[in-house]
């Protein structure tokens, strides 16, 4: 059992924040495409960003400002453009962008932070969105979470938000998120944009912490394409709205508040593989039995990775060997005579030996997830024990489909 709740409201459920979406002329298509969340006061920050050492102007614009500072304000967020591979007009053109929002906030530049989604080595299409300034800090208000999240989005098929709400110091605590990704994703991280809010007092190395060990459980375990992005970011801020005490070191309210931060992110994270380009359904693995939880993780997010185990699954083939391989692959020691695999309640290997199944049933069990696309009932599990050791862990993906190649063909075209 919890000890949170789901509320409505996603980034602006916390106290304290406000958000907004509307179209700028960024991309092509006319749809909504400049975001902002704005904290009423001076917000911790934390983040995490992608290890490409092909980074998007963005990513090396908040490391700076969240290494200088430790706290934000404000998140703008654009997309159509990428301002990656963009060179020192790209890193121009991110300062320009904190500059203009900035003017109409009359804030410090460096209390904004920026994320950018779009077209690989294109810039920012800057004379529309310093333009829609304006508008867009007009338009933010304590509802406009909907609206952020539908302004983040590219190839993505449905809108991606969160919102919990636990007790501390017997007063409400909120955490909330949206964020958006569709292809280009592996762990590391992946084409993803992640911004949670959170109105608990938490200290600035902390909240640090806490956000690296949730993106270690959530966004760093799924994986759709194999593909990690130069413009990957998770940002959290933290602005203290809830009036509880201050938590400074981890116990039992940070545990708790940490716990919630990270469900958050799970959630975000497998809406994410949910909605993986020209996926049908969602891909579980849960490994037991490893040596450690790392080495857990390590198994499940190569068996989940694997485009031949994601390619059988979007046949409807219950090919339980390609899980096979892909576990004995994944750099992590353990005995075959150990391996056991299961596929929902299907039992397809124990004792490292192939059993006997209803591979009808199993085909039957595939279909069925794939019937459930976009919903609760569209996850495919896969659970696999290597061992007797207390490492567990889990990962998330997608079936990989023929439209994932024809979305794709096409991107730029």
């Amino acid at each position: 059992m919890s000890d949170w709740q789901e509320i409505t409201g996603g980034v602006t459920a916390p106290r304290g924040y406000r958000a907004a979406g509307i179209t700028a002329g960024l991309k092509p298509s006319g749809l909504p495409d400049l975001a902002l969340i704005l904290s009423d006061v001076d917000a911790i920050a934390a983040g995490v960003f992608t290890t490409s050492h092909v980074r998007a102007a963005p990513v090396d614009y908040c490391r700076q400002r969240l290494q200088a500072r430790g706290s934000a304000r404000a998140i703008l967020c654009n997309a159509g453009q990428a301002n990656a591979a963009t060179g020192e007009q790209g890193w121009k053109d991110a300062l320009a962008s904190a500059e203009a929002l900035s003017q109409v906030l009359k804030i410090p530049a460096d209390a904004i932070l920026l994320a950018s989604t779009g077209v690989i080595g294109q810039r920012i299409r800057m004379d529309a969105l310093v333009s829609a300034m304006p508008q867009l800090v007009a338009a933010a208000s304590e509802t406009g979470s909907d609206a952020a999240a539908q302004a983040i989005i590219t190839t993505d098929l449905v809108t991606k938000s969160i919102a919990l709400e636990t007790t501390i110091d017997d007063r409400p605590v909120r955490v909330g998120g949206i964020c958006k990704g569709s292809g280009m994703i592996h762990p590391n991280m992946a084409t993803l944009l992640a911004f949670v809010t959170c109105d608990a007092v938490v200290s600035t190395p902390l909240w640090q912490q806490m956000l690296s060990r949730a993106a270690d459980k959530s966004f760093n375990q799924i994986t759709v394409d194999g593909d990690t992005s130069t413009n990957d970011t998770l940002i959290a801020l933290a602005n203290g709205q809830s009036r509880t005490a201050a938590i400074t070191e981890m116990g039992p309210e940070a545990e708790k508040l940490e716990a919630m931060l990270t469900a958050v992110c799970q959630y975000m994270a497998k809406s994410i593989a949910r909605d993986g380009e020209g996926a049908t359904c969602l891909i579980e693995v849960q490994v037991t039995g490893a040596p450690d939880d790392k080495a857990a993780r390590q198994i499940a997010k190569t068996i989940v990775g694997s485009s031949l185990v994601k390619s059988a699954v979007f046949g409807r083939d219950p090919n339980w060997g390609r899980i096979a391989a892909a576990a004995g692959r994944a750099g992590v020691l353990f005995e075959q005579d150990n391996l056991k695999i299961q596929l929902g309640d299907i039992q397809l290997m124990e004792a490292g030996q192939p059993l006997d199944f209803d591979r009808a049933a199993a085909s039957a069990y595939l279909k069925q997830a794939a019937a459930g696309a976009y919903l609760k009932e569209d996850t495919v599990l896969i659970s696999v024990s290597v061992g007797s050791g207390s490492g567990t862990g889990k990962a998330w993906g997608c079936d990989l489909s023929y439209d994932y190649v024809k979305i794709n063909a096409e991107y730029t075209t």
